[in-house]
């Protein structure tokens, strides 16, 4: 099955911390300086509570030597207290102004960040788009950006946050006993280690394990949008073991990442509790050997929890950042993208309709050794009906794609009013031209939603003027919720009669000078096709119109028909003259009759 659509996109992978992708990185969070008033009383209100924290050790100390009868470095036992209660009131006040402050940062941040990612791909050449899968593009808006959230309002302030109590804690604890220091700082060096093999392996399986459980989801979402295939060929059996597989396949991977993290934890608890066991144990033989106080042993336990704790979260700190700046480079490629070109910044007035493709030849992006249109020349004047009829793959729909400047020609020039269509403002051209294809995208809002599209703030009254030239009133007044039904995911509420008449109706209401019919009643029963001509009739009338189909109905009321094969006009004329010409166009008509 095709995972074209999947919304379960990837989730960012780490990527080595290079110089270059810091570099992007830095760049993407210069959306920071916008708020910089706000983000640096955050920082100060972060280091000012994690010195805070630093001084907490300190006065507890000094308040169980204040409690050891001739201890010189002890202070009065209330006083301590007291300043304690201060220290952590302070603290509790800079923690919540950090806390409030990098929301506040990175919520405005991300989405200014998601709203310009977001206009970039709406900027986008539709060349881009075919050569991307969504899921990869919902990923980039999705995950990417969440990604990057989380770094500005966790992962980053929680770094500084630990690099500062590390440095502190480390300073104070060699001011408070050299000797224990050293005996301390023995201790490090295998933590670390295992937690840099250990936490290695955990991260390899949570991302195989996130992939599997993408791909179950997927399994899910096909499922469940293909559902009346699923039924019509009973494969419900098919699919529940298909999942079953998948879900399987996820417990075994989450599984053998419990081995490694539970490994890891006991050996963490046994190496951490040891380190504290072989202080104490030091510690007392300083203490009473009168090197140390009972208050500086205090002190130093503490200091000693603070940067252990420090350590261990280092390692997974880093393993976020790595994820972040894979997710940065993702978006910032994205943003570097060439939108389309959008031509002139003039004022463009309503064409009169006037169209010629003179000697056109074009090849897609992706595929540039297939040439699609070899040379390609024909012409419609201003309110003339053209049809375009060949086989599939000749060429006809490309020829739409490069009337609404959705790629532009190799070579050759395509002309609005004997103008090249490239000289005028590609918005001002598409407002001009409407479309009214076979099959019909509805977006998931209600029926007057949808067919003001043409027209974004037009009135109700003019919608309802719409419906019924596109003969779609009567079935929308038959609704109980009228113009407010909700037509579903892609419309699927309506029948293709109804959406076609929609999509009608929106052409109408947008009042284009240029109309484009690609194949819009190939797939209709007799008598919607007869609702929809009439309704495509009212909507040519006064209109250049470019009709694509293969049903005579249509094609026979043109004012001249083009014949494309392999990319060449090898026959034009009118209905009767093509087929009094006994050639391709003949055949095409004689095989629509066998097959009728």
């Amino acid at each position: 099955m095709a995972r074209h659509g999947s919304s379960s996109g990837p989730r960012p992978e780490p990527v080595s911390l290079t110089r270059e992708g810091l570099r992007e990185a830095a760049r993407l969070f210069g959306y920071l300086l916008r708020y910089r008033g706000r983000f640096l009383a955050a920082m100060v209100a972060l280091f000012a509570a994690s010195l805070l924290g630093l001084a907490f050790p300190y006065l507890a100390g000094r308040l169980i030597d204040g409690a050891t009868p001739g201890q010189p470095t002890g202070l009065d036992i209330d006083l301590a207290a007291g300043l304690l209660v201060i220290v952590l009131a302070a603290r509790a006040v800079c923690s919540f102004g950090q806390t409030y402050w990098l929301a506040q940062v990175g919520e405005r941040s991300l989405a200014d960040l998601r709203q310009d990612t977001y206009a970039r791909l709406l900027s986008l050449p539709v060349g881009f788009f075919a050569q991307r899968r969504v899921g990869e593009l919902s990923s980039r808006v999705a995950s990417d950006l969440s990604q990057i959230q989380d770094a500005l309002t966790g992962s980053i302030p929680q770094f500084l946050r630990q690099l500062v109590l590390l440095c502190g804690g480390i300073s104070l604890i060699a001011l408070t006993s050299g000797r224990l220091t050293l005996v301390m700082l023995c201790s490090v060096p295998p933590l670390v280690a295992a937690a840099a093999v250990f936490g290695r392996a955990v991260r390899k399986l949570s991302r195989v394990a996130q992939d599997k459980l993408a791909a179950t989801n997927v399994i899910v979402e096909e499922t469940l949008q293909g559902i009346a295939g699923v039924k019509a060929f009973t494969n419900e059996p098919f699919e529940e073991n298909r999942y079953r597989t998948g879900i399987g396949e996820v417990v075994a991977t989450v599984l053998r990442g419990a081995i490694y993290r539970g490994a890891f934890s006991a050996f963490v608890i046994f190496a951490l509790f040891g380190a504290v066991v072989l202080v104490l144990w030091y510690g007392a033989r300083l203490v009473k050997a009168g090197d140390l106080s009972l208050g500086e042993l205090t002190q130093f336990l503490l200091y000693t929890m603070f940067v252990g704790g420090a350590v261990g979260s280092f390692a997974e700190l880093y393993a976020s950042l790595q994820r972040t700046v894979g997710a940065t480079q993702r978006v910032r490629e994205l943003l570097r993208e060439e939108p389309e070109n959008p031509g002139p910044s003039v004022a463009m007035t309503r064409p009169i309709g006037a169209i010629e493709f003179e000697a056109v030849s074009f090849a897609y992006p992706a595929r540039k050794e297939v040439t699609v249109l070899k040379e390609l020349s024909l012409s419609a004047k201003a309110g003339e009906r053209i049809a375009l009829v060949g086989p599939s793959g000749a060429g006809k729909s490309t020829i739409v794609s490069l009337l609404l400047r959705f790629y532009d020609p190799d070579t050759g020039r395509v002309l609005i009013d004997g103008r090249d269509a490239r000289d005028y403002p590609l918005r001002g051209l598409r407002e001009h031209t409407a479309t009214v294809p076979q099959d019909v995208f509805l977006f998931g809002g209600s029926i007057a939603e949808n067919i003001a599209y043409g027209r974004p703030g037009a009135s109700r009254e003019q919608v309802q003027d719409a419906a019924r030239k596109a003969n779609a009133h009567e079935f929308i007044s038959g609704f109980p919720e009228g113009y407010e039904t909700l037509v579903g995911e892609r419309g699927v509420k309506l029948s293709g009669g109804q959406r076609q008449r929609v999509a009608i109706a929106r052409a109408i209401l947008r009042d284009p000078a240029i109309l484009i019919l690609d194949e819009a009643t190939s797939s209709l029963d007799s008598e919607s096709e007869s609702l929809v001509q009439q309704a495509l009739d009212g909507l040519m009338h006064g209109r250049t119109s470019v009709i694509i189909a293969h049903r005579l109905s249509t094609v026979r009321r043109a004012d001249r028909i083009y014949v494309i094969d392999d990319g060449r006009v090898i026959e034009t004329g009118t209905h009767e003259e093509l087929l009094n010409q006994g050639g391709k166009y003949r055949t095409l008509v004689e095989l629509q009759f066998a097959r009728d």
